[in-house]
């Protein structure tokens, strides 16, 4: 029997600034608590059904990432020891422990920055048409899921519907200045790379991710989550092969069974039968317990 999901935190007197697709944040001031719930979105709508410790799950695999890449980039995290949050919170462990983190409150930056390795999803179909990657031309030749073996910075901002849009690097300088886009770039590819020379060796294929950044005291700062299943693809690397798509610790099985229903896509989406939500719950807490090596949650 799986445990149940956490949908939504509910603080007596405590009302959050927001309640993400994901994430309830809290503003603090100074600084914020973001706790990540078991909602599950795709194809830009949550559905009504969560995947227990999802959140869980997203919050220690980005805590494990924080730490992997702290001498690449300063990161927003204070602290995710819930005796350190102020007593509202302290007094409300089951819904907060392991799933929440207190940090900096940043100046966040209004553009995405997406790192990719491989040859895939939407970059796969503009190739196949245009010989490019969000207008940047890449070799002739490559097949889908083609090893990139220099990962390429693709930037994205997002519409007002929460699609996100692809954007030029140039067009992030213009949004952010010179300065800052190309340091978050910089340490964006930096980050991607630690990442999939860490998951390589755990048998794991980093094939893309989108990190967010931001300004906190004049320097830049990751904030977020950071190579999860949620941000990220990861692929098992013994049913990588080039020229086919492989399966991905993620939503896949969400999506998957949503393409069945004859959901039009536009109308909340069909509650997720239970054999979806096990299988994907599964997914996630495999991807995490092979990147970090770590069983409990």
């Amino acid at each position: 029997m799986n445990p149940s999901a956490i949908l939504e935190t509910k603080l007596p007197g405590v009302e959050p600034m927001s309640r993400g697709k994901v994430r309830d944040i809290y503003d603090l001031g100074e600084a914020l608590i973001i706790v990540t719930t078991d909602r599950i979105s795709a194809f830009d709508w949550v559905n009504p059904v969560g995947i227990p410790d999802k959140g869980k799950v997203l919050t220690q695999m980005s805590l494990f990432w924080f730490n992997q890449t702290a001498d690449i980039v300063a990161n927003h995290l204070i602290s995710a020891d819930i005796a350190d949050f102020p007593e509202e919170f302290r007094s409300h462990p089951d819904q907060l422990e392991s799933r929440s983190m207190l940090v900096r409150k940043c100046e966040m930056f209004p553009v995405e920055f997406v790192v990719r390795g491989y040859l895939t999803g939407s970059g796969w179909k503009e190739y196949k048409e245009y010989g490019t990657v969000c207008g940047m031309q890449l070799p002739e030749g490559l097949v889908e899921s083609s090893r990139l073996d220099t990962p390429i910075f693709t930037p994205a901002t997002k519409a007002t519907d929460g699609h996100d849009i692809n954007i030029s690097p140039e067009e992030a300088a213009r949004i952010l200045g010179d300065h800052w886009a190309n340091a978050a770039s910089e340490a964006a590819i930096n980050v991607y790379n630690r990442g999939r020379e860490i998951a390589e060796a755990k048998g794991i294929l980093l094939c893309d991710t989108k990190l967010e950044f931001g300004i906190y005291n004049n320097e830049l700062t990751l904030a977020d989550e950071v190579l999860t299943p949620d941000s990220s693809r990861f692929w098992p690397a013994d049913q990588y092969t080039p020229g086919s798509s492989p399966p991905s610790f993620d939503k896949q099985f969400v999506r998957n069974w949503l393409e069945t229903t004859g959901w039009d896509k536009n109308s909340p989406p069909p509650p997720l039968p239970e054999e979806v939500v096990a299988k994907t719950r599964e997914k996630y807490i495999e991807a995490y317990q092979k990147l970090t090596g770590r069983t409990d949650l």
